[in-house]
């Protein structure tokens, strides 16, 4: 198993049922021997809002950080999504806005199927570059906004 795959295990499984653990940086870094920058990497790649965490550092006194797995109303949800979306959107950041859809509950895993097949890359080929993140986006808030009924 690799390093920062162990380190987001274990902070998932801290997480446990309350969905919220704070934790020193530095002692977690000391009990899995590693350095505490790789989990700052696991923090800023694994546990973002994209993901459904929200990540508070806390400086000073040790330099707490706490980790709290969102929760939303079902329209709360939705909206924070669709204007997460912006403008402009990756392929990369689909395909993880989906994974915590259905992770969630939200949209079954053959809903995200056929919402990431209208999503990906080589869909838009025909396009130019720069509208490419646009279209994306147009397309996958309107995808949202008719599956999240």
């Amino acid at each position: 198993m690799n390093l920062s795959k162990e380190i987001a295990d274990l902070l998932l499984q801290m997480l446990g049922e309350n969905g919220t653990v704070e934790i020193r940086r530095n002692d977690l870094a000391e009990q899995l021997g590693c350095v505490p920058s790789q989990i700052n990497y696991v923090l800023s790649s694994r546990f973002t809002p994209e993901h459904g965490y929200i990540v508070e550092s806390r400086r000073g006194g040790g330099g707490y950080i706490k980790i709290t797995r969102a929760s939303y109303n079902y329209e709360t949800l939705k909206m924070h999504l669709v204007n997460s979306i912006g403008d402009e959107i990756d392929e990369k950041t689909c395909r993880a806005n989906l994974e915590n859809l259905c992770s969630s509950g939200v949209l079954t895993r053959k809903e995200a199927r056929l919402i990431f097949s209208a999503l990906r890359d080589h869909v838009y080929r025909d396009v130019p570059k720069e509208l490419r993140g646009k279209l994306r986006a147009a397309i996958f808030k309107q995808m949202l906004l008719v599956t999240m009924q």
